[in-house]
């Protein structure tokens, strides 16, 4: 176990997550994985009440931006999350699919989420998987760019917008059971 690791859970605050493939391997750089990994992260996003405010799945591994969840606690969500998209995905002859441990940063004002989330949909680019950050389909960035919605719900003025149009505020969903797999 990682000496000083310090977990600041019920914090209120939205946490900017990095975790990684086993060993840094690219089990996520072909679309079934990847894809598999954000129709989970809606699924848990509905399942935990949590807020989803930015995201991308890179090759050998994920950021997020998001917030406790309303039930559980947040490392029950990514456990969850994370059993699920490795389930009948670990490559052959592998132990595992992801590292154990999770980077954790609490995000505890509005200029270090722009920060953070810039460098999430900036990430792609700047690792040259693509030319500009709407050409990468893993990612929140065209949600922010043009409103569209996508296969997870992200928590943005387009989306508070659009519930304000149809009447209603952020209400988190009942809880449904996590699928046992995607596919």
């Amino acid at each position: 176990m990682t000496s000083g690791l310090k977990r600041f859970h019920q914090s209120g605050c939205t946490h900017f997550l990095t975790f990684s493939c086993y060993r840094r391997q690219p089990f996520l750089s072909v679309p079934e994985p990847a894809d598999a990994f954000v129709a989970v992260l809606e699924r848990v996003r509905v399942s935990f009440g949590l807020r989803v405010f930015g995201y991308v799945v890179m090759p050998e591994h994920v950021h997020l931006l998001i917030s406790e969840p309303e039930r559980s606690r947040l490392s029950v969500a990514l456990q969850v999350l994370k059993q699920v998209v490795s389930r009948g995905r670990r490559p052959a002859g592998q132990r595992r699919f992801w590292q154990t441990r999770y980077y954790d940063f609490l995000v505890k004002d509005e200029a270090t989420r722009i920060e953070k989330l810039r460098y999430i949909h900036r990430n792609p680019v700047s690792r040259g998987l693509c030319a500009r950050p709407e050409d990468w389909p893993w990612s929140s960035f065209r949600h922010y760019a043009t409103g569209e919605s996508g296969p997870v719900e992200i928590e943005s003025e387009w989306t508070a917008r659009l519930r304000e149009k149809a009447g209603r505020r952020l209400v988190v969903r009942e809880s449904h059971p996590i699928p046992k797999s995607t596919g």
